[in-house]
């Protein structure tokens, strides 16, 4: 049989093994446009299916960019810029130029500064050790920013190829469609869902005779909640629109919940206000320091929920870190994956619990 690929995901496809990446029935070898059987379930089902590759196969295969000579656009969700930020990038890539594209953007609060969330972005990365050309703010849903990063794309590729790398679960594949969508008219060309690890192999869209726009499959981070979480909390914990900020006014001594998932202590401190800024659909519990422990043995996945019992099943222990706040300007604690909450930091002390997988970390605020 001639090799044929997925125009889902790019897989190589096979018609022998049911359970191997790249099945289909041999029937649809008939199809103009074949899928596996995996992209024919997410694409009509919205189902996912597990498949048997690494993340050691995932990052195998992104790693064979540093031998080639194009531009390399990493998109990173700006909900989670600690699970999404490529450490490795420039190892993975090597001497490629890079344009970080933070996508997401239409779900901040309209108050958030563009302009300084491209700084922390750019800032962010240099910390993590990656050189980027350019940074962009995009929605690959609503299609905000795409034109800019489209003319951004097109001066600094230089009839080069364009790898479109990131994380699983950052959006990367409705970027794509939206790109291609917005340049050639066609519609959904690459599978999307909410759920990590759709692409399986690269894809080419040929650009010009000469160049492509290569989508690379998702690299796998365990620092990334969505690693923790059943579908259905994934979907819940996922903000499909414009997040409302959430104020609760807290007396030390108090705790605020996060389903239980994760969880924010009150320590030590003045009266003030705590601006929560997570997925809507994300119940918020407010609860007494003292009480915490109780009501998380007791009604965690009830009253406490998410997480569900799917969840409940891989769920990394909470761990904690304390933080004390001095410097008097505002401050978020952020619980990556989930969201953040922003306090005045006038000498308070404040405890985050999350996995321990999926450590929480303080920043000057975004907003």
């Amino acid at each position: 049989m001639e090799e044929i690929y997925c125009q889902g995901c790019g897989v190589l496809i096979q018609t022998t093994d049911p359970q191997a990446p790249g099945y289909t029935p041999a029937s649809s070898l008939q199809k103009e446009n074949i899928l596996c059987k995996r992209c024919f379930r997410l694409k009509h089902y919205n189902e996912i299916q597990d498949v048997a590759i690494t993340d050691d196969d995932f990052l195998k295969m992104v790693s064979s960019i540093r031998k080639a000579n194009g531009l390399v656009v990493h998109v990173v969700d700006i909900f989670d810029v600690h699970g999404s930020l490529i450490k490795s990038l420039p190892r993975i890539v090597g001497d490629n130029p890079i344009v970080l594209v933070g996508n997401k953007v239409d779900l901040l609060p309209k108050s958030a500064n563009k302009r300084k969330l491209e700084q922390w972005l750019r800032t962010s990365a240099k910390e993590a050790g990656i050189n980027v050309k350019e940074v962009c703010l995009i929605s690959s849903t609503k299609g905000y920013g795409m034109k800019e990063l489209s003319e951004v794309i097109a001066d600094q590729r230089e009839q080069r190829d364009v790898y479109i790398v990131g994380t699983t679960n950052v959006g990367k594949s409705t970027f794509i469609n939206r790109l291609i969508k917005q340049s050639t008219g066609y519609g959904e060309v690459i599978t999307t869902s909410y759920f990590p690890g759709t692409t399986l192999g690269f894809i080419e869209i040929p650009l010009d005779e000469d160049s492509s726009l290569i989508d690379t499959p998702g690299i796998v981070n365990r620092q990334q909640i969505a690693h923790y979480v059943s579908d259905e909390d994934l979907k819940l914990i996922t903000p499909n629109k414009e997040i409302k900020p959430r104020v609760y006014q807290l007396n030390s001594g108090q705790t605020l919940y996060f389903g239980g998932l994760a969880r924010l202590d009150f320590v030590k401190g003045k009266r003030q206000s705590f601006v929560c800024y997570f997925s809507n659909q994300l119940p918020i519990h407010r609860t007494k320091l003292e009480n915490a422990d109780e009501l998380y043995t007791q009604h965690i996945g009830e009253l406490l929920s998410p997480p569900d019992e799917k969840t409940l099943q891989v769920l990394p222990e909470l761990k904690e870190s304390s933080y004390r706040l001095t410097n008097g300007e505002k401050t978020d604690i952020v619980f990556p994956g989930l969201g953040w909450v922003s306090v005045n930091s006038e000498d308070i002390t404040v405890t985050a619990h999350s996995p321990k997988e999926v450590p929480a970390s303080i920043r000057k605020s975004l907003l």
